[in-house]
Formats: structure tokens, C-alpha cells, sequence
């Protein structure tokens, strides 16, 4: 996600500061991250990134470059996206990018579109929210604690099944809650993310379970978010050379990964999340491959064709 931002913020610059219409030739030729080997590849990506600039407010238009109009070039209008500059410093901006994360509205964290208008992003900023997001769950959140705290069995719905666990605790982790504990019935702990539970309610009864002495709830919060939640999958992904040093720094150590002649990496990842998985993978463009399972490979396969 980390390279799409920069590709997106140097495609940007480039086109606020080039004061005339520039041909897709010339962005592919002068805009890092554009190095795309085929024709095809590079294609699909600037296609993602209009879409993405324009889904930010960003007025891309294309213009012809001449007076008889045989080329067309892109070009972001001055008068429909400036504003009068603030004179904010770096310090000012990243002051303001923390609080636009933090604050919400609506359960909501604040889109990067207005703080793009002021000057954008401060340099390594993340685009995950940084605040607890209690404002869109706040009865769900209430029903886990009082089980928590009482010992209560929880009930949820949850992707479609009915599940009644034992919840030993709550964590919260990159922006969400995460209820803790075994499925009832089961000795083995599973992590449901609270957000994504229907109907959450509270059993009636009190001291209804004992939880381990010493369990700590944290501990079984895994390394990624791909590797908290009900489903039981190991895929197998294949990341080209260019981009292997970074899919080595974000897997944790329960993903076997095996290293190319080339570079190259070849990695069999536990995947408890599908849907956290797949929006992983996409960070990574067209230097990522799933080669297995076929369920996997469909679904990322729908979401980039739902873009």
C-alpha cells in the first residue's frame, strides 16, 4: 500500500506541476512506479490510479495538446483543485494527518482527500487509522465486556453461522476490537473481530466459564491481520524480486517462505481472514501472484474486477 500512496503522490506532483497537458506516454516515461514491463500491466494500473485520484475529489481531465486536437494529454485544472496555500510547516501537517486519523465521525476516520489540498501527507504517513473505532460498534462492544467481565457466553452471528464462545477477552489491534476465546464446546481459541459480529448479545447467566489462569488475550492476537479470524486456509503466493524484500518484512514467522535463484520469493501463508489477505496482496500491484487455493485467486480476481 506504501508504494501505491508514493506512485499516487508522484503522479500528482507531476501533474500540478507540469502547467500544461501531459500525454500518458510521458507519465509512463517520468513518473516513478510506472517501470511496468508490458503494455498491459502498465495499462491496468493507471487505470486503478485515475480512478483512485478522481475517487479522492481530484478533477482529471484529458485535453488536447495541440491546437488541432491529434493528441490528448491529462491535466489537473488549477482553478478546480487549488486552494489559496495555508503556509502550514511539516510540523503543522503531520500535527493535523494524526488528528484527521484520530478523529471521528460516524465510526469513520477522515478521508486524505482534503489534507492532498493542504499540502499532502506528511512523508511516511499511513493511511490506517490510528483511534478506536467505538462510535460504529458501541452496543457490540458493551455486550463483549459485560461477558468479559461477568463471564457470560457471548452470541453473534458472524459470516453467516451462528457462534456462541467463551470469551476470555477483548484486545484492541490496528484500529479494532478482537473478542478472544474458545467456541463453546471447543478447546481451541479462536479471534473474531468485533465489527464484522451481528447481533452480539450477552448469555444471561454469570460465572458461566472459568478462564485460564494466566491467559493473556494479546498473546493470541497473531502477528497479521490476515491470521485473525474463523477460516482455516495456507496460501501460496508468489512475489517477484523487486518487491520480495518488502513481503519478507511483513510476514510473521508462521509463513515457510522459500527464496528464487532470483530473487524471487515463493511463501505458504496461514490465512485466517481471506479478506484481509486479499487487500494485502493487492498492496503489492502486479508483483504479486496467488498460485493457491482457487478460492483465493477468485476472490482477488473479484475484487480487482469490482474496482
Amino acid at each position: 500500500m506504501q508504494n501505491v500512496i508514493e506512485r499516487i503522490l508522484n503522479l500528482l506532483a507531476y501533474l500540478l506541476t507540469a502547467e500544461r497537458p501531459v500525454t500518458a506516454d510521458e507519465i509512463r516515461n517520468t513518473v516513478a512506479g510506472y517501470a511496468q514491463d508490458s503494455d498491459e500491466a502498465w495499462r491496468r494500473m493507471f487505470e486503478r490510479d485515475k480512478d483512485l485520484l478522481r475517487s479522492l475529489g481530484i478533477p482529471l481531465e484529458l485535453r488536447p495538446t495541440d491546437a488541432w486536437e491529434v493528441e490528448h494529454g491529462y491535466v489537473v485544472p488549477a482553478d478546480a483543485y487549488s486552494l489559496p496555500d495555508p503556509g502550514l510547516t511539516d510540523e503543522e501537517r503531520a500535527a493535523l494527518w494524526l488528528a484527521a486519523q484520530v478523529v471521528r465521525i460516524g465510526g469513520r476516520p477522515s478521508g486524505p482527500d482534503a489534507l492532498f489540498k493542504l499540502g499532502g501527507a506528511p512523508l511516511g504517513a499511513s493511511i490506517e487509522p490510528l483511534g478506536a473505532d467505538l462510535g460504529a460498534s458501541s452496543h457490540e462492544l458493551g455486550e463483549a465486556f459485560a461477558a468479559v467481565s461477568d463471564r457470560r457466553e457471548l452470541r453473534f452471528g458472524y459470516r453467516g453461522s451462528d457462534r456462541k464462545m467463551l470469551p476470555y477477552g477483548l484486545v484492541h489491534r490496528r484500529g479494532h476490537w478482537y473478542v478472544v476465546g474458545p467456541d463453546k464446546g471447543s478447546p481451541d481459541i479462536k479471534v473474531y473481530r468485533l465489527d464484522r459480529a451481528a447481533d452480539v448479545t450477552a448469555g444471561p447467566t454469570a460465572g458461566a466459564f472459568d478462564r485460564p489462569k494466566g491467559f493473556r488475550a494479546s498473546d493470541a492476537i497473531p502477528g497479521a491481520p490476515w491470521e485473525a479470524g474463523p477460516d482455516d486456509l495456507t496460501a501460496t503466493v508468489a512475489f517477484d524480486a523487486p518487491l520480495a524484500w518488502w513481503a519478507r518484512r511483513q510476514l510473521t514467522g508462521r509463513a515457510q517462505v522459500t527464496e528464487a535463484p532470483d530473487g524471487s520469493l515463493v511463501a505458504e501463508i496461514p490465512v485466517a481472514n481471506p479478506e484481509a489477505f486479499i487487500g494485502w496482496v493487492l498492496g503489492f500491484d502486479d508483483g504479486a501472484e496467488i498460485i493457491a487455493p482457487p478460492e483465493l485467486r477468485e476472490g482477488l480476481l473479484a475484487r480487482v474486477t469490482a474496482r
